[in-house]
């Protein structure tokens, strides 16, 4: 076995561990490049066996917005129960100059025991959760409030204005620019008639509702941010209904969200409209 790190790990070597792992753990999500992407940039930990990959540890190029270091661990299924969970985390510890955060998109009792064993703590939860197509409600907007789809080239300044203030909590979400909204346009899976922007009487956008349809044609709430000014009045419960609407005209044959354990109104939304818990990956954080 040997430890390296490198900033361009082989995609190949790579591909075969989360293919692995996603066979085993059902997580990380998503396949083939679209997931390789998730683990582009950023430093790159192998441990090899010959020329196996069997255990990988990504610390992502930029941390969160709160200054910590994001790290994901992996073992291959198959070299598990031998210690190289450890000697990751061991590394990983050694080498990053300030405070971390871990992943555990599985929520494993192994990793639980790593975590205590490091001394590290549980800081976050995020569900995972998925609900069959259905007949949802219509939206009702609150009063001065209209709907209207996102318009590439003119609205990403108004959108990403009212995430940051929506999402100012939030580790990833708060950090999103105008620069990465245009990225993500450039996606195979983008399309604005999917984007629906909330805006008052002077079209200002006030919420919004992102929504994505996977490959395998599953939908996703992929991200609703209402501004805090605006909250309060049902705005979030109608940007939810009639992206979910969306999906369900498109075809989408169920739907997933991702959300915070601890964010009590979307939870009592979403268990609302129909969707339950289907994982859960847990953040582990250094005392740094």
């Amino acid at each position: 076995m040997s430890l390296r790190w490198t900033d361009s790990p082989d995609p190949d070597r790579l591909g075969a561990l989360l293919a692995a792992v996603r066979a085993a753990d059902g997580q990380p999500d998503g396949t083939g490049t679209e997931l390789l992407r998730e683990y582009q940039g950023g430093e790159h930990l192998e441990l090899l066996a010959g020329d196996t990959l069997v255990g990988y540890a990504h610390v992502a190029p930029d941390g969160d917005a709160f200054g910590n270091a994001v790290v994901e661990l992996l073992v291959h299924p198959e070299h598990r129960r031998a210690g190289h969970g450890g000697e990751l985390v061991s590394a990983v510890l050694e080498h990053i100059d300030g405070p971390a955060r871990f992943w555990s998109h599985a929520n494993h009792p192994a990793a639980a025991a790593l975590a205590t064993r490091f001394g590290l703590r549980k800081v976050r939860e995020l569900l995972k959760m998925r609900a069959e197509v259905q007949d949802w409600p219509e939206p009702k907007w609150p009063e001065g409030v209209h709907v209207r789809t996102f318009r590439p080239g003119a609205d990403e300044a108004g959108m990403v204005a009212v995430n940051a203030r929506a999402f100012d909590w939030h580790p990833e979400q708060g950090r999103l620019t105008v620069s990465d909204v245009v990225a993500t346009e450039r996606e195979a899976w983008f399309d604005p008639e999917g984007f629906f922007l909330a805006v008052d009487d002077q079209d200002e956008p006030v919420g919004f509702h992102w929504t994505k349809i996977h490959p395998d044609g599953v939908g996703e709430v992929y991200v609703v941010g209402v501004d805090p000014a605006a909250q309060g009045g049902g705005l979030g419960r109608a940007l939810t209904a009639v992206g979910l609407r969306h999906l369900r005209a498109a075809g989408a044959p169920a739907v997933i969200l991702y959300v915070e354990s601890d964010n009590k109104a979307a939870l009592r939304l979403y268990r609302a409209l129909g969707f339950v818990e289907e994982s859960v990956g847990v953040q582990y954080a250094t005392s740094g």
